[in-house]
């Protein structure tokens, strides 16, 4: 399959897709994925489809998110494509009166099917994240916040305070994790 420049605008306005998640447009969300397609962040892990009931549930929580795109890293293989696209995630606990912004990546497996870019996978990679105090300096449990990856602890740890745990170690800039995620998505890339 000969790739276009269609293409590469399909896969970039399916990153943008995002943005259905920050608007609690479910449906929409749930569009961006093939059926059996999966995700992982840090508070969650598993089918798309429970990603988006999820994802409603956080959206009646005191816990709040935007999340700012940017422009894809897209490598094709046919029908298939890695796009590895930064996003800045923007969070806010207001019963807390305490937010986060975190950088990361989103490492996505996608596939053309009957015409059609969707996201088959999902998964991210954590660069940084600071605390914000939208409403004046208030204390953090330091030892608490420090159980995590520096990379992902302010997101991590403002999750876990709105009920939104973080139950395993994810990948951060130059790790194992990250290596192993990037080789996995080569050998599919390349099946």
């Amino acid at each position: 399959m000969q790739t276009t420049l269609q293409d590469r605008q399909d896969i970039a306005d399916l990153m943008n897709g995002w943005m259905h998640r920050d608007l609690a447009q479910w449906g929409q969300l749930a569009n961006l994925f093939h059926p059996e397609g999966t995700i992982e962040v840090t508070w969650f892990e598993g089918s798309a489809t429970d990603f988006v009931a999820g994802s409603q549930r956080m959206g009646k929580s005191d816990m709040r998110s935007k999340h700012f795109v940017g422009q894809p890293v897209i490598r094709f293989n046919g029908a298939k494509a890695i796009v590895e696209t930064n996003a800045m995630i923007i969070g806010e606990n207001v019963a807390l009166e305490l937010g986060c912004v975190a950088h990361s990546r989103f490492y996505d497996l996608v596939e053309k099917r009957a015409g059609v870019w969707k996201i088959v996978r999902r998964q991210c990679i954590y660069d940084n994240a600071y605390f914000t105090f939208p409403c004046g300096v208030v204390e953090i449990d330091r030892e608490a916040v420090r159980k995590q990856p520096r990379e992902y602890a302010a997101l991590g740890w403002l999750l876990e305070q709105g009920g939104f745990p973080v139950k395993r170690v994810f990948a951060t800039k130059g790790s194992e994790l990250e290596r192993q995620m990037k080789a996995q998505g080569e050998d599919w890339l390349e099946s």
